[in-house]
């Protein structure tokens, strides 16, 4: 079966990335990947080139990576240049863009959201709520017209949360609830689970079918069993496979999702069915 990688990003996009040897951001990186049960910690440095990362893609079976940008202080990564990676591969290689709107306003972060998906290609829009200069939930109002634009243009937003949110209180999934409620037909891709939060990323997906939980690297940290009781489950067409290279390696990610215990058609869903769906990817016809 085809897979998809919904959050994965070369190395070379930024120093946080450990795309700078020698520098304290690559140091981080060694550590989150032992962290978070990495076998080979250094496997990132083979990302270095577009090249490196797609012979990555190849080693573990991936077809598409999902690549999702990030705009935060401290690492900005340009639209424009993620558009130019994402040019030397656009069946494999996948971007989703990233605006702050904090640091632009509200009216040009929507402005370039927009341009973003229907000058660059890109799939999707990731909003960083924690981790903005004036850091906020995910529900906040100054984001919201960001989710409108994403529900208009008909792509899914992703939304970042997890245990490195600078303020843990803001790593709060029921925000998320009251997004899927306003925004019905908008796709949220929860990118990190909003773990460790498990149990309530669950239930606010039992409660809206648009929203979509990729634990991604969390999803083999204790207590994300049970996003794999919920994805046999009830939440079968809404769970999402990702690798979060370089913070982990792919091939080891795809090895410990397929021994996760989910079902035949929960795997199949989550691999690929679901991502080809949300993206639009047009595999498998």
């Amino acid at each position: 079966m085809p897979i998809v990688d919904m959050r994965s990003r070369p190395t070379f996009l930024h120093k946080f990335f450990g795309g700078a040897p020698d520098t304290p951001e690559y140091g981080v990186v060694r550590w989150l990947n032992g962290r978070v049960g990495g076998r080979e910690i250094d496997h990132f440095t083979r990302g270095m080139t577009v090249e490196g990362f797609s012979a990555e893609m190849d080693g573990a079976g991936i077809d598409v990576a999902v690549m999702v940008a990030r705009s935060v202080p401290g690492v900005r990564i340009a639209n424009d240049d993620l558009a130019t990676v994402a040019r030397h591969n656009s069946k494999r290689l996948v971007g989703i863009a990233s605006v702050d709107p904090v640091e632009l306003g509200r009216d040009a972060a929507v402005a370039e959201a927009r341009r973003a998906v229907t000058e660059l290609g890109f799939k999707g829009v990731n909003l960083d709520a924690g981790f903005y200069g004036e850091a906020m939930r995910a529900d906040d109002e100054r984001l919201m017209p960001l989710y409108e634009l994403c529900q208009e243009l008909g792509v899914p937003a992703f939304v970042m949360s997890g245990p490195t949110t600078p303020d843990l209180r803001l790593n709060d999934p029921l925000a998320v609830d009251r997004v899927a409620k306003t925004f019905p037909k908008l796709p949220l891709v929860c990118c990190h689970g909003f773990y460790p939060n498990v149990a309530e990323m669950v239930t606010v997906a039992f409660r809206n079918e648009n929203v979509f939980v990729s634990p991604d690297m969390y999803t083999f940290a204790p207590g994300g069993g049970l996003y794999v009781e919920a994805a046999n489950s009830f939440m079968r067409d809404q769970f999402l496979f990702g690798s979060s290279f370089p913070f982990r390696p792919m091939r080891q990610g795809v090895e410990d999702f397929r021994q996760l215990g989910l079902s035949e058609d929960a795997l199949d869903a989550a691999l690929w069915r679901n991502a080809n769906r949300l993206l639009g990817l047009g595999l498998g016809a």
